[in-house]
């Protein structure tokens, strides 16, 4: 079967396929007003036959920078009397201490067009108030009134009983179809009343515009013939289907980088690495994540933005810590003489000064470019040449004179705090989660990640960097090995051992019917999907849980050793400590189901061997890694025509159709069989 994998991100859109059983690529700028043309130039350029493809994956980072820039649509929110302020007051914790202009999340609803129904459901899903629907109806008049275009409904305690929700979206629904409406409990059904209303805000607010990105990409791919199966890569490092994706935008929040790390997580496996650290460094942002045993650690909550001041959203999410920098990141100097880079991005237009569009404002490829750490000639394998002697003027106007700085060692420094910026997200994967560095790999990927990676790595003291064939498009490459996966949960609390069994049994129920309904609706068969259900434990008087692996009702109704066994383990393993004697509680349970992808081809071109494509000839030039007086005399070799075995010492710039790597003195650089760089980093004593 053909298929592609389309990655759609602020500054680039990548292209990978498997046609006719070889691999294609494109990268080509992204269109801010219309992404789709982005795709549509991908798709040009890699000469895909659109009727000839049998599946189209797509990732984009549409439903984020929605959110980051708060261009969402005009939205409502309802809610049960009394509780109107609740998404505003948000939690009582204060994360930055000592942060003098410290602020809270700002809701993306204003309290104007934040309403009450007079309804009310306890705890235990019982219903004390009962819904009157005219009162409904007299809301969606004033909603339309008001020209709200979405609407996200979360009743309390609706996790627990839904029925008011599940009516009042009817009366909504009818009343208006335009209206984009979403109920909580078809995004999630579980407890904890902030978070819960922040995820259903969220979707509500980038619904409308996801919804039409979506829709008009889909009549291009149709109107083009083609005619297979179009799915969308979630945050959660699986797959969805487009009718899923127009309904519950916000599981694709990360749905771009979260690739990628899958991808990250194949090529572990085949290597042989434990515990490694995907770093994806694109043209707005560096991700990272911390991979063990060939999978992505997945977080229960994720916050949007800056983590004091983000939107939360309490979904299943491949933890992924992100920083404002990347290649397009802006160099600027504050009124006291700092210099700063990011977290604005010059973008895709214009673009950094480099690109000869017009900008004045220095970026960090602006910074490579004038250090020779790029080639302007091979830039997008010769696509776009890049002009040298307008990063100079940006980086002289921006830094260099405010700075009274030379242009060489402006862009020496713009390109060293880029550097440590990034590391903190490296950091925040490893040795803030209590894991060694030196114990751990990096695997380097994105456009300009291997051109930065190893001067993280060797900063922190990462001793290995893997840069995988295809590197600036590997995220594209990555949703060809994704598999279809839904995350389900019901909030059920209670102490370990003392839960009524028939309780337990209709939650395990319902689970099971709301994963089969989503399983039909994306066209899964049973016959191939694994149902792996969990329990979110906790010793009575935390406040977060574990989530703990069981097979059935009975491991927390009836026998309850092995359970508890398993949640001490984990415990000790998460904190390095349990309390053995303290009594245990339940607080959901979950649900996770995967089906493995029809095909393995991405999967399998990982580990093919490797052979030269191109005959290239080695060349040398002057590249500046530490001191801009003096710079190093480095060899110069294309990527594709470097064969398996082949070991060199740096200093060395390895150059390839859509990425740089830049090799620092002493590193040692081998080719894999299978083609993939492994750079052991020198020690520098």
């Amino acid at each position: 079967m053909n298929i592609v994998g389309i990655d759609i991100g602020g500054t680039f859109t990548d292209l990978v396929g498997c046609i006719d059983g070889k691999i294609v690529t494109s990268k080509t700028s992204t269109t801010p007003a219309d992404p789709t043309l982005g795709v549509a130039e991908s798709l040009r350029l890699a000469e895909c036959d659109l009727p000839a493809l049998g599946e189209v994956l797509h990732g984009s980072t549409i439903a984020i920078n929605t959110v980051l820039e708060r261009k969402g649509a005009k939205t409502a929110l309802i809610t049960t009397k009394g509780f109107r302020d609740v998404y505003a007051i948000g939690r009582g914790n204060r994360i930055e201490a000592f942060n003098l202009w410290f602020h809270r999340p700002k809701p993306l609803v204003e309290r104007q067009y934040t309403y009450e129904l007079t309804e009310r459901v306890n705890a235990a899903g019982e219903v004390l108030t009962a819904l009157d629907p005219t009162e409904v109806e007299q809301l969606a008049k004033e909603l339309k009134r008001a020209g709200v275009d979405a609407v996200s409904v979360c009743l309390l305690h609706s996790y627990a009983n839904p029925d008011h929700e599940r009516a009042a979206g009817e009366i909504l629904r009818r009343a208006d179809p335009s209206l984009f409406v979403t109920l909580s409990h078809e995004i999630l059904r579980e407890f904890r009343e902030y978070e819960r209303t922040s995820t259903t805000a969220l979707n509500a607010y980038v619904g409308p515009r996801v919804r039409n990105y979506l829709n008009t990409l889909e009549t291009y791919l149709r109107g083009a013939s083609f005619a297979g199966k179009f799915h969308i890569m979630r945050s959660n490092g699986g797959v969805m289907s487009l009718d899923q994706a127009r309904t519950q935008p916000v599981s694709m929040m990360e749905s771009g980088p979260v690739a990628g790390m899958i991808g990250a997580g194949r090529l572990a496996v085949h290597l042989g690495l434990d515990q490694c650290i995907g770093f994806d460094m694109g043209g707005t942002t560096a991700k990272s994540s911390l991979i063990t045993k060939g999978q992505p650690a997945i977080e229960e909550g994720y916050v949007i933005g800056d983590p004091a001041s983000g939107q939360p959203m309490q979904l299943p999410v491949v933890d992924i810590v992100e920083v404002g920098n990347g290649g397009g990141s802006i160099a600027w100097v504050d009124g006291a003489g700092g210099l700063h880079v990011g977290p604005k991005s010059a973008g895709a237009d214009p673009g950094p000064a480099c690109y000869g569009k017009g900008s004045m404002d220095p970026v960090v490829t602006d910074a490579d470019l004038v250090l020779g750490r790029i080639n302007g000639e091979r830039f997008l394998n010769g696509a776009m040449r890049l002009d040298i002697e307008a990063a100079r003027r940006a980086l002289d106007l921006k830094v260099g004179k405010p700075l009274g700085l030379p242009t060489m060692e402006a862009a020496l420094g713009v390109a060293t705090i880029s550097d440590a910026n990034m590391s903190l997200s490296v950091r925040a994967v490893s040795v803030n989660k209590g894991v060694d560095p030196r114990d751990t790999a990096m695997i380097a990927f994105g456009g300009a990640g291997p051109l930065h990676a190893i001067a993280i790595a060797r900063e922190i003291f990462i001793p290995q960097v893997v840069i995988p064939k295809l590197p600036g498009t590997f995220s594209a490459l990555g949703m060809l090995m994704a598999s279809w996966r839904a995350d389900l949960v019901r909030t059920l609390v209670g102490r370990l051992g003392a839960l009524d069994n028939a309780l337990v049994e209709r939650a395990f129920g319902e689970l099971a019917q709301d994963g089969k309904a989503q399983m039909e609706l994306n066209g899964i068969t049973g016959a191939i999907a694994d149902f792996r259900f969990y329990a979110d434990m906790r010793y009575v008087g935390q406040e977060h849980a574990l989530a703990i692996r069981i097979d059935s009702a009975k491991a927390l109704t009836g026998d309850t050793t092995a359970v508890r066994k398993a949640f001490h383990e984990e415990h000790d393993t998460r904190y390095g400590q349990a309390a053995v004697d303290e009594q245990l509680e339940i607080v959901n349970l979950r649900l996770v189901i995967t089906a493995p992808r029809p095909d393995t081809l991405a999967e399998q071109w990982l580990t093919e061997p490797w052979a030269p494509t191109e005959d290239m000839p080695e060349t040398s030039r002057d590249v500046v890694y530490d001191d801009p007086q003096k710079p190093m005399k480095a060899r110069v070799l294309w990527r594709p025509s470097m064969p398996a075995g082949m070991t060199i010492i740096g200093p060395a710039v390895i150059e390839e159709p859509n990425s740089t790597i830049l090799i620092h003195p002493g590193d040692k650089v081998t080719v894999t069989y299978a083609g993939h760089l492994i750079v052991d980093i020198a020690r520098k004593d």
